[in-house]
């Protein structure tokens, strides 16, 4: 009962001082049958917790937390656990196959990389996100992260944020020498040389060039603005003429000093951080460098300019896709709840808090027309025109076989230990041996 009902129900027995002992009694009984004759309250409603495992955000958490904060107001009943997995993709990886081979149902909302949608689809570990994604909603985003969720004609994830490769400049150093931002491989090559030579203590372009993923990202770019790949019709191509010349490209970076000796034990940041203490013309990254190198103390500050990859004559420019999308377990106990989360954070609106606050560039078109997004990172507008032509790595469940194979293979032509003839054939030779 409330409170105001107790207060007026136990008055009386304060105003009958001069009651006697079967009064008392008859009095003290009547909140008792009262009590027993009233129907008991309603046990409280328990609120459905969605459990949504990601990596760790880079940056202060308030914004993420503002969101999550957002959707449980606008969900009654729903509440959020976000639970932060290790930042290496590849132990969220174990930490996922392990989980979901085992049917958990410990999370309910997982971040993807995109090169994991397919593989955990095909395992049957995602649910069918259709019913979020129609031709409508679809059409809101980039081309190369909607292929990169989809498996079979369906969509299993809904794209988060967007990565894609760039080329990051020292436009002071440029137009200090007479240069523009290079639109081919060999120009690069040329203006590398020629500003490093004339700089001391200068590198020419450095790169992600240690046998990991990234250099498979890397390579793939140039195999891509060549006219090449690894993939032609679902059939595994890889040693052909333009792949042979890109990669023969490539080692010549090494050879002829433009790029140093050491980019082959270089991943993102090291690289980044070549680039940022000022010792290098070119950098190849990712577009979450920009900020860094804007931030107050940077040595580069106001000295950097971006652009998409240059790429070889005759031919077109291609980056390579990076990102999260969000997906819901298969075993998920509360998949609708869930998928109103994934809907939530994958929406216009989230994508633009998470953009202002953390640099995540959204997969939305209409958010590059943002004139407050703009105005923070005026980069944008260049990545809209690079996102428009990311191209995803090869869409297949058996995409980290693959990758290993490439990454020991690329990383013998880089380094010269193969001729790229001789790194391409035993890729292709052992690509479709070892996968279906």
């Amino acid at each position: 009962m409330s409170r105001s009902r107790f207060e007026d129900e136990r008055r009386p027995l304060h105003s009958h001082a001069g009651r006697g002992p079967i009064a008392w009694g008859i009095l003290l009984a009547i909140p008792l049958l009262t009590a027993a004759c009233t129907e008991s309250p309603a046990p409280r409603e328990v609120a459905t917790t969605v459990v949504f495992k990601h990596g760790k955000l880079f940056g202060d958490t308030t914004a993420f937390e503002g969101l999550l904060g957002q959707f449980e107001r606008e969900h009654p009943g729903v509440r959020v656990r976000s639970e932060s997995l290790p930042a290496a993709s590849d132990a969220q990886h174990q930490f996922y196959a392990i989980s979901l081979s085992a049917r958990s149902a410990e999370f309910d909302v997982l971040a993807l990389d995109v090169i994991w949608v397919a593989e955990f689809a095909r395992a049957g570990w995602l649910r069918d996100l259709s019913a979020l994604l129609p031709a409508a909603e679809r059409a809101q985003f980039f081309s190369g992260p909607i292929e990169a969720v989809t498996w079979e004609g369906k969509p299993y994830a809904l794209p988060w944020f967007m990565d894609a490769g760039v080329l990051y400049y020292r436009k002071d150093l440029l137009d200090k020498h007479g240069f523009v931002p290079p639109k081919t491989w060999p120009e690069l090559a040329r203006i590398a040389q020629a500003v490093r030579d004339k700089e001391s203590g200068m590198h020419g372009f450095v790169w992600q060039g240690k046998q990991y993923e990234g250099l498979v990202c890397n390579a793939l770019e140039y195999l891509w603005s060549n006219g090449g790949g690894a993939v032609d019709s679902d059939t595994i191509a890889l040693n052909t003429a333009a792949n042979r010349e890109a990669l023969a490209f490539v080692r010549s970076l090494l050879t002829s000093g433009v790029t140093p000796e050491f980019v082959t034990t270089l991943t993102e940041e090291p690289a980044r951080e070549v680039f940022g203490r000022g010792a290098a013309v070119f950098l190849r990254n990712w577009p979450y460098a920009w900020q860094l190198f804007e931030q107050e103390g940077s040595a580069v500050r106001g000295k950097v300019g971006v652009s998409v990859l240059p790429h070889f004559p005759g031919q077109r420019s291609a980056a390579t896709l990076g990102g999260w999308q969000l997906g819901v377990s298969k075993f998920s106990k509360h998949p609708q709840a869930a998928e109103q989360l994934v809907k939530f954070l994958t929406s216009s609106g989230a994508q633009r808090v998470l953009a202002l606050a953390y640099g995540y560039n959204p997969p939305r078109h209409a958010l590059y027309q943002d004139g407050e997004l703009l105005a923070v990172q005026p980069h944008l507008r260049t990545l809209e025109t690079v996102y428009a032509h990311a191209r995803p790595r090869p869409v297949t469940p058996h995409y980290v076989r693959l990758s290993q194979i490439l990454q020991a293979e690329f990383s013998a032509a880089v380094t010269g230990v193969k001729t790229p003839g001789e790194a391409l054939a035993s890729a292709q030779r052992e690509a479709r041996q070892r996968l279906p």
